[in-house]
C-alpha cells in the first residue's frame, strides 16, 4: 500500500477520536457550560447529522477540485472548528463547531475513500478502504480513551485541543504525500448520479447501513451491559471498549484484504456469523469471560463487514468516481445515528440486552435483504446474456 494511504489515515484517527470521544466528557461540558447533560448530548447528535447530511454535499462541492487541494481544505476546516471549539464558553458555538466539524470530516472521508482507490490497482479497493478505515478503529482503541483521560485530568477543552494537534501533522502529511491530481475533470454530475441509481449500489449502500446499524446499536450500551448484566466493575468498562475496538482493527484488516478475492464469502459467511454472534453474546452476556470473548468477536466482525461493504460499494460506482464515497460514507452514518437510538428505545427499564437482540435482527434483515438483491441481479444478468431470437 502506498505510504500516502497510511497519512490520510491519521487524519482519519484524528476525526474520528473527535466522533466518538463526546461520550466520555458530556457531564463536564454540561457543567461548565452550564446546560443539562440532555442539552450537551445533542453535541453528538448535531454531529451524526452533520455527517450524515455532509457526506454527499461536500463530495459534490469538490468534485472538481484537485484530491490533494479538497483533502487539505477539509482537513484545515476540521483542526480549525476544534481550536474554536476549545476555547469557546459559549453552548451554541460549541453547537455550531460540531456542526462544521462534522461537514469538514464527511467531506474528507468522501474524497479520500476516492483519493484511497485510485493509488492502488483496480482490483485493490478493498485493501485500501481497509487501510483508511484502520484510523477510525484505532480512535476507538486509542484515542477515544485517551480522550476520556484528558478530560479526567485537565478538562474537556483538553481532548479538543489533542484532536487539533494530532491533526496538524495530519495536514502537513496531506500536503508533502497525497499525489497531486488535476481539478476540474470530474465526470457530468448527471452521469454520475444516473450511475447511483444502480440497483447492485443501493442495495450495498442499504446493507451497509443497517449492518453499522446494528454494531452502533450494540457498541453505544456496552458499558452499562458491562456492569449491569456480566458484572464487572466500573474499572472493566474501558477493557471493554478497548476488546471491541482491538476487535474492530483486526476485522478492517482481514476483511479489506478479503473483500478483493471473496466478498460474498466475507459479506455472507462473516454477516451469518456476526447475527449469531449478537444472539450467542444476548444470551451469555451475564458469564464474563462469554461476554469479553464475544465483544472482541464481534467487533471484528462487525468493523470486517462493514469495511468490505464500503470496497463493494465503490466497486459497483465505476461511473460515479466522486460521489460513491460521500453516499458510502452517509450511508454508514445513517446506521451510526439510527442504531443508538434504536438501542437506547429497546432498553426501556433497564434492559441492557436489549440492544443485542437489535442488533442481530438489523443483520438478519441485511442478510436476507441481501439475497434477495443477489438473487434479483442474477436473474437480471442471464435474463441479460439469452441469446436474442433472430427477426
Amino acid at each position: 500500500m502506498p505510504f500516502a494511504l497510511f497519512l490520510l489515515g491519521v487524519a482519519v484517527f484524528a476525526q474520528g477520536t473527535s466522533e466518538f470521544m463526546l461520550s466520555g466528557l458530556l457531564p463536564d461540558i454540561a457543567r461548565e457550560l452550564r446546560v443539562s447533560v440532555t442539552d450537551a448530548g445533542s453535541l453528538t447528535s448535531a454531529f451524526a447529522v452533520g455527517m450524515v447530511v455532509g457526506a454527499p454535499l461536500m463530495a459534490g462541492l469538490a468534485r472538481r477540485w484537485s484530491r490533494r487541494g479538497a483533502l487539505l481544505g477539509f482537513l484545515v476546516a476540521f483542526l480549525c472548528a476544534h481550536v474554536v471549539g476549545a476555547m469557546t464558553g459559549s453552548f451554541e458555538v460549541l453547537l455550531a463547531t460540531r456542526v462544521v466539524g462534522a461537514l469538514a470530516n464527511a467531506g474528507f472521508l468522501a474524497v479520500a475513500l476516492v483519493a484511497a482507490v485510485e493509488m492502488v490497482p483496480p482490483d485493490a479497493k478493498g485493501r485500501a478502504t481497509s487501510t483508511l478505515l484502520g484510523g477510525v478503529t484505532l480512535a476507538c482503541v486509542v484515542g477515544v480513551p485517551a480522550g476520556a483521560l484528558l478530560g479526567q485530568l485537565w478538562g474537556w477543552r483538553a481532548a479538543f485541543w489533542a484532536v487539533a494537534l494530532v491533526a496538524v501533522p495530519a495536514v502537513v502529511a496531506v500536503a508533502r504525500s497525497v499525489p497531486r491530481s488535476p481539478a476540474g475533470q470530474a465526470p457530468a454530475l448527471g452521469g454520475e448520479l444516473r450511475s447511483l441509481r444502480s440497483p447492485r449500489l443501493l442495495a450495498l449502500l442499504l446493507l451497509g447501513a443497517l449492518v453499522n446499524g446494528a454494531t452502533f446499536c450494540s457498541f453505544t450500551y456496552l458499558a452499562p451491559l458491562a456492569t449491569e448484566v456480566t458484572g464487572l466493575g466500573d474499572g472493566w468498562v474501558p477493557v471493554v471498549l478497548a476488546l471491541f475496538g482491538l476487535g474492530a482493527f483486526v476485522g478492517v484488516r482481514v476483511g479489506g484484504h478479503l473483500a478483493d478475492r471473496r466478498p460474498v464469502t466475507v459479506v455472507g459467511g462473516g454477516g451469518v456469523a456476526l447475527c449469531v454472534g449478537w444472539v450467542a453474546l444476548a444470551l451469555g452476556a451475564n458469564d464474563p469471560a462469554v461476554a469479553l470473548g464475544l465483544v472482541l468477536v464481534q467487533g471484528a466482525l462487525s468493523f470486517g463487514v462493514g469495511s468490505a461493504l464500503i470496497s463493494r460499494a465503490l466497486y459497483a460506482a465505476p461511473g460515479a468516481p466522486t460521489l460513491a464515497g460521500g453516499f458510502a460514507t452517509a450511508a454508514f452514518n445513517v446506521g451510526a445515528a439510527c442504531g443508538p437510538w434504536l438501542g437506547g428505545a429497546a432498553i426501556g427499564d433497564g434492559a441492557y440486552r436489549a440492544p443485542l437482540w437489535v442488533s442481530a435482527g438489523l443483520v438478519a434483515l441485511a442478510l436476507v435483504t441481501g439475497a434477495g438483491a443477489l438473487a434479483g441481479v442474477r436473474r437480471k444478468e442471464g435474463a441479460e446474456q439469452e441469446p436474442r431470437p433472430a427477426p
